[in-house]
């Protein structure tokens, strides 16, 4: 499974404006663990209603440096522009869901 990367970048002053819970995805389509995580994404992030932003990261793109983003994939879940939590190279659902849980209501 491999996931589509927007190179259209977001940038640090539009995500630190946003409100409500986000999550930023930093990772390439051919990357063999960016591929593995996928389905724990989809299992983890199902009806949970977040926006997830998928940015293609690289040399030469800063929102990743930005963020300090050393591995792939490394995700980053924003409530109000203001980081919560982050997961680098997930490999369970649990870890997705518990930084999840950091940026939205549970009931």
């Amino acid at each position: 499974m491999s996931a589509i990367y927007t190179v259209e970048a977001l940038d640090l002053e539009t995500l630190r404006e946003t409100s409500g819970p986000v999550i930023v995805e930093f990772g390439v389509g051919w990357c063999p663990w960016c591929q593995t995580a996928q389905p724990l994404m989809s299992q983890a992030f199902a009806d949970s209603g977040v926006v997830h932003h998928r940015i293609e990261d690289g040399k030469g793109r800063p929102l990743g440096r930005a963020f300090g983003v050393k591995r792939w994939p490394t995700l980053i879940f924003l409530r109000d522009g203001e980081e919560r939590a982050r997961c680098v190279r997930p490999d369970a659902v649990e870890t997705l869901r518990e930084a999840l849980s950091q940026i939205i209501d549970v009931d």
